[in-house]
């Protein structure tokens, strides 16, 4: 059960999150935050089972650590699909033996690049041992070292066995020539076979050095060089809701061309209620503009906002700890070295995005070398930043009162990063109940005791934790005189109804 105090709030959470300290998971301090359950409850007193956190499908355990696994695209950029019941696959594959030879794993290319040369080989030594059978020069009186004194002239000089018939047959696919074996006039059979071991030998190599070397050089493996951030952030950037994630690539050979594509995954319903589970929603990040392909030179911040068109549009931080969605995130571009296009590929799961943080810095300027230096140990990097909890929606309606004050000698500020919406005076946003007027509060810094406002909601940190939400306690001593303090609970119980 929660109980609630002056200063914070202590529930299960805490010790929650002290068993799992463990393994790496970051414990919280009681004293300057509270539980997700606890704020978005609106002060209400709950259950285990009814808290948003112990009940939190994604909740970072052990047991949990399957679910976390359930994504379309893995973080590596693999496909987690696996295709069955496929009617004739074995002979589809085969007619298209080049990319089949080409997608297998090493061991097969390398079995089949050596079966086919030696099965080439013994076929052609069998042809040429049946040719010297049939025409007598396997017979004891017809063998090379008596052939001088029968004056037989056979069709291949110095050949005794199938072992002679399977030299001379590398030698002649390979054009070796060392001379000791070689056909003569006597059979025409005989020197059509060793053209047609001449063009099939060159046609093997071919393509053998082609499944080779296209198993080499494709833009595959340029992919182990792009990265992506392991967490994506949703801040304010401008006024407005957006949606961050980074991209970066660690070579010298820029990648030309580089665009960006992102998409949402979640389940939808029709109007003639047919369930389509994995509908893909576009999520525009600057196509229309040109602000999807990038000078990729340095890792960037690739930004989505979050407007009226976008799927995330009513997201808030309370809907983010229950969605059920994937975001898969493509970079595309040609490789400057070979001129090949490449795509790597991400996805983030709701519990990987961090509600109120941004990315940290990490191009700086060397004065000694006179080069701007990346500095990758801080490419994951976030830090926290005052984000409101309402959804795009909500907080357009919010900033849209500005223009329109509810009540005469009051004016509505505009929400902004720079000065946060405390939770203690958000009224519901309901058609029957107009906006009560937002009393200015002065922003304070992440972490600070006694101030006002809210840091924000980490939906999965950067270690992959539970989630918490980050709030500095508004005493009546901070807030507008105008405030009823007693009014407090069913404000947060109706703005939990949001």
């Amino acid at each position: 059960m929660y109980r609630i105090e002056r200063e914070y709030c202590k529930c299960d959470c805490f010790d929650f999150k002290e068993k799992i300290k463990k393994n790496g998971i970051r414990q919280l301090t009681p004293s300057r935050r509270y539980c997700v359950g606890y704020v978005v409850s609106g002060l209400k007193t709950l259950s285990n089972k009814d808290c948003p956190v112990h009940s939190f499908r994604y909740r970072h355990t052990r047991i949990s650590s399957k679910k976390l696994r359930k994504r379309v695209v893995q973080k590596n950029g693999e496909c987690n699909v696996c295709p069955s019941n496929v009617a004739k696959r074995r002979r589809r594959y085969l007619q298209d033996i080049f990319t089949t030879l080409v997608d297998v794993q090493w061991r097969w290319t390398l079995l089949v690049f050596a079966m086919s040369f030696i099965t080439s080989w013994l076929i052609f030594a069998l042809i040429w041992w049946i040719i010297s059978f049939t025409h007598g020069d396997l017979e004891p009186p017809h063998l090379p070292d008596r052939q001088e004194e029968s004056s037989w002239t056979p069709c291949i000089i110095n050949i005794f066995s199938f072992t002679s018939c399977f030299l001379f047959s590398v030698e002649t696919q390979h054009t070796i020539g060392y001379g000791s074996r070689h056909t003569t006039e006597e059979c025409p059979e005989a020197i059509f076979i060793m053209c047609i071991q001449s063009i099939t030998g060159v046609m093997i190599q071919a393509f053998m050095v082609g499944i080779v070397f296209a198993k080499l050089s494709r833009p595959k493996k340029r992919t182990q060089t792009l990265l992506f951030s392991r967490n994506a952030c949703l801040c304010l950037r401008d006024g407005e809701m957006c949606l961050l994630f980074r991209v970066g690539d660690m070579r010298k050979s820029h990648i030309i061309e580089a665009h960006v594509r992102a998409q949402l995954i979640r389940k939808r319903v029709t109007r003639e209620g047919e369930v389509l589970p994995f509908f893909q929603y576009e999520l525009d990040v600057g196509y229309d503009i040109g602000e999807d392909r990038i000078f990729f030179i340095w890792p960037m911040t690739i930004v989505h906002k979050i407007n009226e068109n976008s799927p995330l549009y009513d997201l808030s931080a309370h809907d983010l700890l229950r969605e059920k969605f994937e975001i898969v995130v493509i970079l595309e571009g040609v490789i400057e070295s070979t001129g090949m296009t490449t795509q790597a590929r991400s996805s983030y799961l709701p519990n990987e995005i961090l509600w109120g943080y941004r990315f940290e810095p990490l191009v700086t300027f060397n004065k000694n070398s006179g080069q701007y230096a990346v500095d990758y140990s801080l490419f994951n990097n976030t830090y926290q930043v005052n984000t409101p909890l309402y959804s795009a929606r909500d907080l357009e309606r919010l900033n849209s009162q500005e223009s329109t004050p509810e009540r005469e000698g009051e004016e509505v500020e505009p929400v902004s990063a720079e000065q946060p919406l405390p939770v203690s005076q958000v009224t519901p946003l309901t058609p029957m109940t107009p906006l009560s007027p937002l009393t200015p509060m002065s922003p304070t810094s992440a972490g600070g005791a006694g101030g006002a406002g809210v840091a924000g909601v980490s939906a999965g940190n950067m270690g992959g934790g539970s989630c918490a939400l980050d709030l500095q306690g508004c005493s009546s001593a901070h807030c507008d005189n105008n405030t009823d303090a007693t009014a407090t609970q069913p404000l947060l119980q109706s703005h939990n109804d949001v």
